[in-house]
């Protein structure tokens, strides 16, 4: 350390890109201070990852022992299922704060200094920290933001966080609402459509956009609505706006028709989640005291090294990662963006391939991806003069999967056919998070399917989904 510094490295925010910056910073021998205003974890250990999947695997115990008909294929009969909401929540919390309590002992082992209060710049190379105490200062050769991100609430709509809530209320699993209105078809609400239908709620689904799970590859969003939506009787509006929301008993939701801007329906419900995505929790960071400013979705723009970018050139000393940099808003691509940065702060020029991170939605099955999907492969063919292969697999045809007796899925390999090169591998079917990371794998060492045509599965299992698609290809 220069001895001009208080610390090699300042990190503000302890989200799990500043946790996974942190600890790399600290092996690769730099004395490191994190900031933090709120909980240790951020988003993802205390209102998204972490207590979503504790939700999504309770509930998704009830979803199975409540299938009287694929227990009873099986051999296998069970009484009545009840559940406790109380219990589930408390699985969920009680999850969130170990992991909370592990995450902050292994900075304070490995002599991280963890200082609590809001951090921003302050000027070049140095940070102020506003703490119940006043304000302080301190100095860093190098400064790495990760402020992450927020839900979005549309104009119009009015949270009060108990009929009207967002993601952030929703893994407190405080009340399961008759009926719940939710708003967007993404991740977030797939996961929690998946959990509340579990649980004995009834859903009507709304989606600004023409297609429902915009964004998933065309053919597993059209397998994943009919076993994830259409099979569990979810009411869905399509091209429609809820461009309204009143909390109250009833929530009240007007909808407008995305198009002609026409009022069609008002909606009365129980409850309202509403999960239309999340924005960079940009503001308050001090970024005009460097001249920087966020671009018009307010994002904090950086370069694959993770360096901040003013004017097309990275700003020395000053990185960011995360949900911030509107890369991937996903926590292990954001726990991976800050090694990287590490890394370039101690000049091993290292750069981040996007199209090898994967990405998952843990409902019941799974849906996963790594890479692009079919249309994206098309256009950038197109673009490039090449022309794309795919192949699929379905489940049914899968040994595991029908001993499981969970045949509903398919994967998907998306190649070009010139090379053969890997250039996307989409799944949705049981364990699909799982299987996915093989072929995240084969896409970070650029392998081609006439390569992985070769590979010896085991047998029986629900990788050879991956085997059969991988040999179809060639």
């Amino acid at each position: 350390m220069t001895q001009t510094f208080d610390y090699d490295l300042i990190i503000i925010g302890a989200g799990v890109g500043g946790h996974g910056a942190a600890l790399h910073a600290v092996k690769s021998g730099l004395r490191t201070a994190i900031i933090e205003a709120g909980d240790m974890g951020g988003t993802c250990v205390n209102r998204g990852c972490i207590p979503s999947k504790a939700l999504l695997s309770a509930s998704g115990k009830v979803r199975e022992l409540s299938d009287s008909k694929h227990l009873n294929m099986m051999g296998v009969q069970v009484g009545s299922v009840n559940f406790q909401r109380e219990a589930i929540a408390n699985h969920a919390n009680n999850l969130v704060s170990k992991i909370r309590g592990d995450l902050t002992n292994s900075l304070k082992r490995l002599k991280v200094d963890i200082i609590y209060g809001w951090g921003k710049i302050a000027g070049t190379q140095k940070v102020s920290v506003i703490t119940d105490s006043g304000e302080k200062f301190f100095t860093a050769k190098d400064i790495l933001l990760c402020p992450g991100s927020i839900p979005f609430v549309p104009p119009g709509v009015q949270i009060d966080h108990k009929t009207v809530f967002t993601s952030d209320e929703a893994v407190k699993l405080e009340s399961l609402p008759h009926w719940i209105a939710i708003i967007g078809s993404g991740y977030i609400g797939l996961e929690f459509s998946d959990v509340y239908t579990a649980l004995g709620c009834e859903i009507t689904m709304i989606e600004a956009l023409d297609d429902l799970m915009p964004g998933f590859d065309p053919d597993i969003a059209k397998i994943a609505k009919k076993v994830l939506i259409d099979d569990r009787d979810i009411e869905t509006y399509k091209g429609v706006f809820a461009t309204k929301i009143i909390p109250g008993s009833p929530v009240i939701i007007e909808l407008t028709d995305a198009k002609t801007k026409e009022k069609i329906e008002t909606l009365e419900v129980d409850a309202c989640l509403v999960a239309t995505g999340r924005i960079p929790a940009t503001k308050n960071l001090g970024l005009e005291k460097v001249g920087i400013q966020v671009n018009k979705r307010g994002f904090i723009e950086v370069d694959d090294t993770m360096a901040v970018i003013k004017d097309g050139q990275p700003v020395p000393h000053l990185w960011a990662v995360g949900d911030a940099t509107g890369k991937m808003m996903l926590a292990h691509a954001a726990s991976g963006q800050g090694v990287i940065a590490v890394e370039n702060i101690c000049g091993n020029a290292k750069t981040i391939d996007y199209r090898c991170i994967p990405a998952a939605a843990f409902t019941h099955p799974e849906i996963s991806y790594v890479g692009l999907n079919e249309p994206q492969a098309v256009e950038l063919g197109q673009n490039e003069g090449f022309e794309v292969g795919t192949t699929k697999t379905f489940f049914k045809g899968n040994s595991k999967a029908l001993a499981e007796g969970e045949t509903d899925g398919i994967a998907k390999v998306i190649y070009r056919k010139d090379t053969g090169e890997l250039l996307g591998v989409h799944i949705m079917g049981i364990h699909a998070s799982d299987l996915i990371q093989e072929a995240a794998n084969a896409i970070a060492e650029g392998k081609k399917v006439q390569d992985l045509a070769f590979n010896i599965h085991a047998h029986p299992t629900l990788s050879e989904v991956l085997d059969e698609a991988f040999k179809r290809a060639v």
